[in-house]
C-alpha cells in the first residue's frame, strides 16, 4: 500500500511586516526635519563644516535646500554619503531620486527632490565654493550638536 504524497505547499505564518517605501507615518507621529536627519547623518561620520542653505526665498532654484559638508578622503566621503542614504531611509523612509559621483568620490550628490546633498572632499569644496554661489540663501551651520532647523523661516 503506497502512502499518499501531498503536493500542497506548507503555509507559513508571517512574523514581520516590511514597510513600503511609499508608506507615510501617521499624522500624530513627530517626524524629524529631513535637513536635520541629513546633517546629523553627516556629522555621525565626522563630516566637517556641515551647513544647510535654505533656497526657498530665492528665484529660479532647482530645489528648496542644499546640505553641504566635506570629508578628508574618498573613503570618508563615501561613508558620509552612505550614512545619509541609510538614515534617510531608516528614519524617514526616503531614498534619493538619483545619485552622482560615487565612482571617484570627489563630490557626491544625493538628490532628494526638495533637498540636494553635496558631500565633497575638502580640496574640491574649497575649489568649487558652492556655498558662495548661493550667498543670498539663509544659512544654518551644524556642529556636533545640530541646532533645530525650521523649514519655514
Amino acid at each position: 500500500m503506497a502512502a499518499a504524497v501531498s503536493t500542497a505547499k506548507p503555509t507559513r505564518k508571517k512574523t514581520s511586516v516590511r514597510k513600503s517605501r511609499t508608506a507615510t507615518a501617521p499624522a500624530k507621529e513627530m517626524q524629524p526635519a529631513p535637513v536635520n536627519v541629513i546633517a546629523q547623518a553627516m556629522l555621525d561620520k565626522k563630516a566637517e563644516d556641515v551647513i544647510a542653505l535654505n533656497l526657498t526665498a530665492l528665484e529660479s532654484t532647482i530645489c528648496d535646500h542644499f546640505v553641504i559638508g566635506h570629508g578628508r578622503s574618498a573613503t570618508q566621503v563615501l561613508a558620509i554619503a552612505d550614512n545619509v542614504e541609510r538614515e534617510m531611509y531608516v528614519r524617514l523612509n526616503q531614498t534619493p531620486r538619483r545619485t552622482q559621483g560615487r565612482e571617484n568620490a570627489f563630490w557626491i550628490i544625493l538628490d532628494y527632490t526638495d533637498i540636494v546633498v553635496h558631500v565633497f572632499q575638502e580640496e574640491y569644496r574649497r575649489f568649487y565654493r558652492l556655498e558662495a554661489l548661493w550667498d543670498d540663501a539663509l544659512r544654518t551651520a551644524y556642529d556636533d550638536t545640530p541646532k533645530p532647523y525650521l523649514e519655514h523661516e
